[in-house]
């Protein structure tokens, strides 16, 4: 089929095993896109910016998947320390988080308010970050594993592909200011660190009680090693791209 859709936009749309041919992709932007399996032969990439999971990703015959690991664990030191696989070593990767983060929030304290509420290039505000981290941990900390059927804050803001949950707060126009989303953050650090406080080792191969009440996430059990992981990952990912937006931001300003 031959047809022009430049500047179109697709969303919930599934492609999978569509084939592409002489298909002009220029400036194009992909967000929430899952290219499992995509084979792309005989194409141009040039200025090409991917941010991701990458895993397994073979560049004219070599797989440049590990030639990335090693270089963003040559970067970032600390990011090795975020996969641990016993109590102390999350109790250490929480305290590095708490730190970084501590400079994060100075350098974003340097811009006005407004900026704070500024997206960049499309990704969430400094401010709508900050929002979801409360939603992450709510949902892996006080609700997966300490059993509250509903911790949230108005101000929790959970990913965007997220089904709608009537019971979840999304509120995507409310712009609370920074002292308020840090007050809310500093009580979700808070109950974090109390519960990595009393863990052991043997807790970490525990698994959660699901949870009766609607919610997110779903009625069942995880992994608390697989919660507090997942806590991890939001905190280390989310920092890194405010760190990106913040550089922006900053020159701008």
């Amino acid at each position: 089929m031959s047809a022009d859709a430049v500047e179109s936009t697709f969303h919930d749309v599934d492609l999978s095993k569509a084939r592409f041919e002489n298909v002009d992709l220029t400036r194009a932007r992909f967000r929430e896109v899952d290219f499992t399996g995509a084979v792309l032969r005989s194409c141009a990439l040039v200025d090409v910016e991917i941010s991701g999971r990458i895993e397994k990703l073979t560049v004219n015959g070599v797989d440049v998947a590990p030639l990335v690991e090693t270089e963003l664990n040559r970067r970032y030191p600390d990011r090795v320390k975020m996969r641990p696989d016993d109590a102390d070593g999350f109790r250490d990767a929480w305290q590095i988080l708490e730190r970084l983060w501590d400079y994060t929030i100075e350098r974003a304290r340097s811009l006005p308010e407004s900026s704070l509420h500024e997206r960049v290039d499309g990704e969430w505000s400094f401010i709508e970050t900050l929002r979801h981290l409360l939603f992450a941990t709510d949902a892996w900390v006080s609700r997966a594993i300490l059993g509250d059927p509903a911790p949230w804050d108005a101000l929790d803001l959970p990913h965007d592909d997220m089904p709608e949950e009537p019971s979840v707060p999304r509120d995507r126009v409310v712009k609370p200011s920074l002292d308020e989303v840090l007050a809310l953050r500093s009580d979700r650090v808070a109950t974090v660190s109390a519960y990595l406080g009393t863990l052991d080792d043997a807790r970490l191969n525990d698994t959660t009680v699901p949870v009766d009440e609607e919610g997110y996430p779903e009625h069942e059990s995880f992994p608390v090693r697989q919660c507090l992981r997942i806590v991890l990952n939001e905190e280390w990912s989310h920092r890194l791209y405010a760190e990106r937006d913040l550089d922006t931001l900053l020159k701008v300003g």
